[in-house]
């Protein structure tokens, strides 16, 4: 029986597990999902796309590392897989905690772990009424949520990822207006996410934490810093730049206990964690961070050419050399050293202020995490596999 990765399109995480595969000579199968059909009747079940046949090597695979890109879809993957009696990273109970940020919040704040005060009303701005009227609801959401939460205030969408829609208010217009611009979607099914705005400094943090079977659960000792001068919002695709930083023990076993909570019984995961240190009144970006980010970032430029560069996908082993050497050159001036150094005194100083919001079951790693925070999350996503066998 053989592991299996279940994927959208070909991407260079996806290259990265097959190439990981095979310096741990790891025999690995490959399964689309975007566009196969998936057919169940009395005769059984198949998996076809309009070229090739993919049913004997799903019953032929035993563990699935489901890399959907889309939530929605890793939902119905990791489904169908677990009905299909295949073992999967991460299962399908673990996929629907994290497809929505106030189901994972509500699984964190359960066992008492620091979270973002949050408030969720099942609400959409607007509803069409049997006769055609529509109600107005955007008031009377800002009003439940401001009541809870106070003034500064981040709205969010429940499914939503690298960022996207995610809108700050400092105002009871501010708020009505940002959310008169949610409309359902596939990111946002139904209702509103409001959540207190955290004073995190200039960056946050993504921490790996993986289990094995029959093993207790590790949390990387280091983590990517994602950093941010412009805007309240850090991620990477966003455009803002990457260091690594080391934990503290505090926060790694915090991290610890938030993926246990959100593993439960489960035998083998991967999460990817986001957290922030609240330094409240304590923030201080000054002129001096200031100018060294803004070095670096000229820096990091060379990263991102090399990073969009088209033979990532034509010539994937010559591309990703050329990404490590571009990585290697940016990590080793000095302005990286100095950033990197005050994010690590920050993170000590105020490892007691940490807050999680947010769980990724499928994290983005092959570019950043890999190279910066130095873990291939290749690895523990095929030994995980290989456990459950």
């Amino acid at each position: 029986m053989s592991i299996a990765i279940l994927y959208e399109r070909s991407e260079t995480d996806e290259m990265g597990i097959k190439l990981t595969a095979q310096k741990l000579d790891i025999p690995l199968t490959f399964i689309p999902f975007r566009k196969i059909a998936l057919s169940i009747s009395k005769n059984g079940f198949t998996a076809k796309t309009k070229g090739k046949n993919y049913t004997n090597a799903i019953k032929d695979t035993a563990v699935v590392l489901n890399r959907a890109q889309g939530k929605n879809r890793r939902l119905y993957a990791a489904y169908t897989m677990e009905v299909l009696g295949k073992k999967i990273i991460n299962p399908f109970p673990i996929e629907f905690v994290c497809h929505s940020k106030f189901r994972t919040l509500k699984h964190l704040w359960n066992v008492g772990l620091p979270i973002p005060k949050t408030v969720y009303v099942p609400c959409d701005p607007f509803e069409t009424l049997k006769d055609g009227r529509i109600l107005r609801n955007e008031a009377d959401i800002a009003d439940l949520i401001r009541q809870e939460i106070g003034d500064e205030i981040v709205t969010k969408p429940d499914a939503g990822t690298h960022g996207k829609a995610i809108a700050l208010s400092k105002s009871r217009e501010e708020l009505i207006a940002n959310i008169q611009k949610i409309n359902p979607s596939i990111i946002n099914p139904v209702g509103i996410v409001g959540q207190e705005f955290i004073e995190k400094w200039f960056y946050d943090l993504r921490i790996i934490v993986y289990k094995e079977k029959s093993k207790e659960p590790v949390c990387h000792p280091v983590a990517l810093a994602r950093v941010g001068i412009k805007d309240f919002r850090t991620n990477t695709s966003l455009g803002n730049i990457v260091f690594d930083a080391k934990l503290p023990q505090h926060i790694r076993n915090i991290a610890v206990k938030c993926s246990k909570a959100l593993g439960g019984e489960h035998e083998a995961w991967v999460f990817g964690l986001d957290a922030m240190i609240n330094v409240g009144k304590y923030k201080n970006v000054n002129n001096e961070i200031n100018a060294e980010v803004a070095k670096a970032a000229v820096a990091f430029e060379n990263v991102e050419k090399v990073k969009q560069h088209e033979s990532r996908l034509r010539d994937f082993k010559v591309w990703n050399t050329k990404l490590e050497a571009a990585v290697k050159n940016y990590m080793s001036i000095e302005p990286y050293a100095k950033v990197k150094d005050i994010i690590e005194e920050n993170l000590e100083e105020n490892r007691l202020c940490i807050v999680f919001h947010e769980a990724n079951s499928c994290p983005d790693f092959w570019e950043h995490t890999r190279l910066i925070a130095g873990i291939n999350v290749a690895v523990p996503l095929l030994k995980g596999a290989q456990s459950l066998i």
